[in-house]
C-alpha cells in the first residue's frame, strides 16, 4: 500500500475519495438536494454556526468589511445566509462602532424560515428570498456584499453569475470567504470535522466542501471575469480564506 493509499485509509469513514484533490470534486452535498430532513438541517445550522466562530470565519469576514467599509452605517447583503449567525455577529459589531444593516438572503425557504428564527426581531436583520444569481435588488443598492461557504456549491459559470451580481447591487464591494482546495486545507478541514460534527449532514458535506472548494488562483480568475479586483485577502495558512474584492 503507498502513500496515497495509507491516506485514504486513513480517512475512509470521512466519506472521501481523497485523492485527486487537484480536480474539483463535482457531487452535490447534502444541502444542494431537493429534499431536506428539517431536523438534520437545524443540527447542520447549527454546527456551521460553531464552525463560523473558528479563525477564517465571521471575524475574518468582518475585518474584510471594515477593509472595504467607510463610514459607522454599513449596509450588507449576505447571500446564502444559512442559520443568520454572521448577520447577527455583524449587526452586533456594527453597533459598537456605528450601525451595520444586514439583508439575510437564502434561496431555500426551509433554510431561510430558520434565520428568520434565529435572528428573532433584531431591528437591524431583514430577509429576503432569492436566487443570488438573479437578486431582486437594484444597482449599489447595498455598501457591501457577502458570501460565506456559499462559492463552492456552485459550478465555474455559476460562480461567476453570482460574483457578478455581487459586483452589481454592491457600492463598495465584495466580500468572499470560503474554504480554499489543497491538500492541507483538506486535512485540516477533516480533522475539525470529526472533531466537532456530530451532524450527518455536516460530517458529509464539510469533506465534500474540501473538495468542491476552488483554489486561490481559481478564485481570482473567477473575480477577473466577473469584472472584480482583489483588494485584500486575510491569511492563506487556514482552510478559510477571505478575499475583499473591488469593481
Amino acid at each position: 500500500m503507498n502513500r496515497i493509499d495509507r491516506f485514504g485509509v486513513m480517512f475512509g469513514r470521512l466519506s472521501l475519495p481523497l485523492w485527486p484533490l487537484r480536480a474539483r470534486a463535482r457531487e452535490l452535498e447534502k444541502l444542494d438536494l431537493p429534499d431536506l430532513d428539517p431536523a438534520e438541517l437545524r443540527a447542520n445550522l447549527r454546527e456551521l454556526a460553531l464552525l463560523n466562530r473558528l479563525p477564517g470565519g465571521g471575524g475574518a469576514s468582518i475585518r474584510a468589511i471594515r477593509h472595504l467599509a467607510a463610514g459607522a452605517e454599513v449596509s450588507i447583503l449576505d447571500v446564502g445566509t444559512g442559520g443568520g449567525d454572521l448577520p447577527l455577529a455583524f449587526v452586533r459589531h456594527g453597533r459598537r462602532h456605528g450601525r451595520w444593516r444586514v439583508i439575510a438572503n437564502d434561496s431555500r425557504q426551509e433554510i431561510l424560515d430558520l434565520a428568520v428564527a434565529w435572528t428573532g426581531a433584531d431591528p437591524d436583520v431583514t430577509t429576503l428570498l432569492a436566487d443570488g444569481r438573479r437578486l431582486p435588488i437594484g444597482d449599489g443598492e447595498v455598501d457591501i456584499a457577502h458570501a460565506s461557504l456559499l462559492l463552492h456549491h456552485l459550478d465555474p459559470a455559476d460562480a461567476v453569475l453570482l460574483l457578478r451580481e455581487l459586483r452589481r447591487v454592491s457600492r463598495r464591494g465584495v466580500v468572499i470567504n470560503d474554504l480554499q482546495r489543497g491538500m492541507i486545507p483538506f486535512s485540516v478541514t477533516a480533522l475539525v470535522t470529526a472533531m466537532l460534527a456530530r451532524s450527518p449532514y455536516t460530517r458529509h458535506d464539510g469533506i465534500l466542501s474540501a473538495r468542491r472548494a476552488y483554489t486561490l488562483r481559481e478564485l481570482d480568475t473567477m473575480l477577473a471575469e466577473a469584472g472584480l479586483r482583489r483588494a485584500w485577502r486575510s491569511t492563506t495558512l487556514l482552510p478559510r480564506v477571505v478575499t475583499a474584492a473591488l469593481p
